[in-house]
């Protein structure tokens, strides 16, 4: 792995932010009503105030991102399910089209683990969607296990997964 993860840098928001939104477009039609959550997903800036945001970089490059919800949520609202003390949430992972299949992501994973684990979390949680096959092989591969699906008014389902970080290994 020639790739090194870390905390995104300012100046590397934009990239990171873009990269990331590209790795989600491909699950949007061009129509879809919800198209404006890439907006969301690409502004690294407003969500590395409250939350740890990685990369994965090689050669000044950057292959992708992950943000990890250590002591505050993306959106920070108050109507947000407040994270518990024991845990950690994994959001907007993503990786460069051109880069996949490198391990990027799973690097990405195992350190957020590490993070959330000396932070003194015991489990982390993240949402995924149906549609999103090869990140979902990817959680099953890594030891994530499914929980309770959430389902929305309008028939979105978002899927849910979890690990136990006590005692285990990464």
């Amino acid at each position: 792995m020639a790739f090194e993860i870390r905390e995104a840098r300012p100046e590397e928001y934009a990239e990171a932010g873009r990269i990331t939104a590209d790795a989600y477009r491909e699950f949007f039609d061009e129509d879809d009503p919800d198209l404006s959550y890439l907006d969301r997903i690409g502004d690294v800036g407003a969500r590395a105030e409250r939350t740890t945001v990685l990369v994965a970089a090689e050669d000044g490059r950057i292959l992708g991102s992950l943000t990890l919800e250590l002591d505050g949520r993306v959106e920070g609202h108050e109507s947000e399910t407040p994270l518990a003390p024991d845990q950690a949430h994994i959001r907007m992972l993503g990786v460069a089209r051109d880069e996949r299949s490198r391990g990027v992501g799973g690097a990405l994973l195992r350190d957020a683990e590490q993070r959330a684990r000396a932070a003194g979390r015991t489990h982390v949680t993240l949402n995924t969607t149906l549609r999103m096959e090869a990140a979902r092989r990817m959680y099953d591969r890594t030891g994530y296990v499914r929980g309770e699906d959430r389902v929305f008014p309008d028939g979105f389902v978002l899927l849910t997964y979890r690990k136990e970080l006590a005692g285990g290994s990464i």
